[in-house]
């Protein structure tokens, strides 16, 4: 929440309009370059995991990237 809190605000500022989808955690292990993206937020839900590593794969081709539903 705090993260979206200022983005959410520096947006604002130049005209966005924001709305909180979901949430979750990412584990990013940059000496073995994987990135996992699990869990959800309690104050927003679950976010649509399968779209943020779509979008981490587009910026860290190199990386491996996985998700899953599971931990919090």
């Amino acid at each position: 929440a705090d993260i979206y809190d200022k983005t959410a605000s520096e947006l604002e500022k130049q005209g966005f309009d924001c709305e909180c989808l979901g949430g979750g955690r990412i584990s990013h292990q940059s000496q073995e370059k994987k990135i996992h993206v699990y869990g959800y937020s309690v104050g927003f839900g679950r976010a649509n995991h399968s779209v943020t590593t779509e979008k981490l794969k587009s910026k860290y081709p190199d990386y491996e990237i996985t998700w899953a539903n599971e931990g919090y």
